[in-house]
């Protein structure tokens, strides 16, 4: 159980609070083009305003390398931020260390917010360089780390800040790490996993880390094709790292001897190129065509998945069972989207889902607000995943060991 201290922990009247978030989102013409990661903060910034805090909001935005990019400034972000939070102003500073900064907390008042420049303008950042840290330290009293999603990086707003002021968890930061504790360290078993995608290479120590905190593993997506290759299945000419083969059987060895049953694909949908409105082809999947291609698992394949994870009471997922993007090769995440949505509505499965795809894939089916917990932070979703330790959480719960001394 990760242990670290949180805003329960801190008295932030009057004080000035330097919150890392992640507003890292997407724009289209100079305007934010999705919100979701500004949303998911404002629970944390108005709980620090309404304490009285002088709420400092910091974030990187895009890979700047160090230097000033116009269309990487969080200007447009704090824009969005004040819109989100229905009026209440918030104040740009057009740098995140120095001067500029500085003049500006010098002016707030307790409940105002603040958010700085992007700090990847910098490369101290990246470099968790100890000297921007403790430029950026000397603008609060405290700091919370609301960025989960930024957890894996080991930079100077991430890590090295906390050797330099009182650092806790924000309500985000908090609720991810409960949600992901309870689902693979902590939780009620038995435990199943989704794992889609397009490449074993890209996901084997997730493979290997899952295979051992799980009883069932579904795999699909193009990595389904290596495992089905590697035993001997012709795929016909669908995506498959042939080169992985081995590394697929060493994964399943594993697994039989972990006692976890792995579910591969017994059907198939195929056809000859990937095209919006194609005649849909099922075959058993021992028998796909030498010039056909599987573009989504078959109607018995998502039968399969959903017994096995009927009687399990916590499930992971990461990663699409086909090419969701192009109907109808969508149908099999669909389907076992939709169940797993199900289960978790009747309360017999608490489920945890991350990665773009994955989010997008369960937005196509109309399942995001059925899941239990749907996390937005990508790279460290999967580092989690692959059982990696996180330098965020690592310097939160070492800050709450110095915390108790």
């Amino acid at each position: 159980m990760t242990s670290f201290k949180t805003l329960d922990d801190i008295d932030v009247s009057g004080k000035a609070v330097l919150l890392r978030v992640d507003f890292n989102v997407p724009m289209r013409d100079g305007h934010v083009a999705d919100a979701t990661r500004i949303e998911r903060s404002l629970q944390t910034i108005l709980e620090l305003a309404k304490g009285g805090a002088r709420v400092i909001v910091a974030s990187h935005m895009g890979r700047p390398g160090g230097r000033r990019v116009k269309d990487l400034s969080l200007e447009p972000v704090a824009r969005e931020l004040t819109a989100r939070l229905k009026g209440r102003p918030v104040i740009f500073a057009e740098d995140s260390v120095g001067p500029v900064p500085q003049q500006a907390v010098a002016t707030m008042t307790d409940g105002d917010i603040l958010i700085l420049e992007n700090l990847r303008f910098y490369s101290g950042e990246e470099a968790n360089d100890m000297e921007f840290a403790s430029d950026l330290g000397r603008l609060a009293d405290i700091y919370v780390n609301d960025a989960f999603s930024a957890a894996h990086r080991a930079h100077a707003s991430v890590e090295a800040i906390t050797h330099i002021l009182p650092s806790v968890a924000g309500r985000l930061m908090q609720a991810e790490l409960a949600s992901l504790d309870a689902a693979l360290e902590t939780p009620k078993r038995p435990v199943a996993a989704v794992i889609g995608g397009a490449k074993v290479s890209s996901k084997l120590n997730l493979l290997g880390n899952l295979i051992e905190k799980t009883e069932v593993l579904a795999i699909g997506g193009g990595m389904a094709n290596t495992f089905l290759h590697a035993l001997g299945v012709d795929v016909g000419t669908s995506l498959c790292e042939h080169e992985m083969a081995h590394h697929a059987r060493n994964l399943l060895d594993k697994a039989k001897s972990a006692k976890c049953k792995v579910v591969l694909p017994m059907d198939a949908v195929v056809e000859a190129e990937l095209a919006a409105g194609a005649e849909v082809k099922v075959v058993p999947i021992k028998r796909v065509p030498k010039d056909r291609m599987i573009l989504d698992v078959g109607p018995k394949t998502v039968e399969n998945i959903c017994k096995q994870i009927a009687p399990c009471h916590t499930l992971i997922w990461n990663g699409p069972l086909g090419c969701f993007e192009v109907p109808p090769f969508d149908a099999g995440t669909n389907a076992v989207a939709q169940r797993v949505a199900e289960l978790t509505r009747a309360g017999q499965l608490f489920s945890v889902a991350g990665g773009g795809d994955t989010l997008a894939a369960l937005a196509h089916a109309g399942v995001s607000d059925d899941f239990s917990y749907l996390s937005t932070a990508g790279g460290a979703f999967l580092e989690w995943l692959k059982g990696k330790p996180l330098p965020g959480v690592a310097a939160l719960e070492r800050a709450a060991a110095e915390f108790a001394r």
